[in-house]
């Protein structure tokens, strides 16, 4: 999270982006409503940072249906950092 231009990764950073998880219990409308809730939540994620990255929502749902890491400088060419610190940004 942060705004455009000051989203920061240090040197020896992996990022980590995976589906939406969570856990249910009770009968089973209760844990389909939640299901349903998690599911609405990843989408809703993956439209942000599809907004945020400037990556297709396709590219999104596809990278974040497995886990998928980066490292910092292939977090800035995919759009979630802007800068990898070496040192303390001015």
């Amino acid at each position: 999270a942060g705004a455009k231009g000051k989203r920061y990764a240090l040197p020896n950073s992996t990022i980590h982006l995976h589906q939406a998880f969570g856990g249910a219990q009770g009968q089973a409308a209760d844990i389909e409503i939640a299901a349903r809730e998690i599911m609405r939540m990843q989408e809703l994620i993956r439209g942000i940072i599809s907004k945020h990255t400037g990556q297709s929502l396709e590219k999104i749902t596809h990278d974040t249906d497995r886990d998928f890491y980066l490292n910092p400088q292939q977090a800035v060419e995919y759009g979630l950092v802007d800068e990898v610190l070496t040192r303390p940004p001015k």
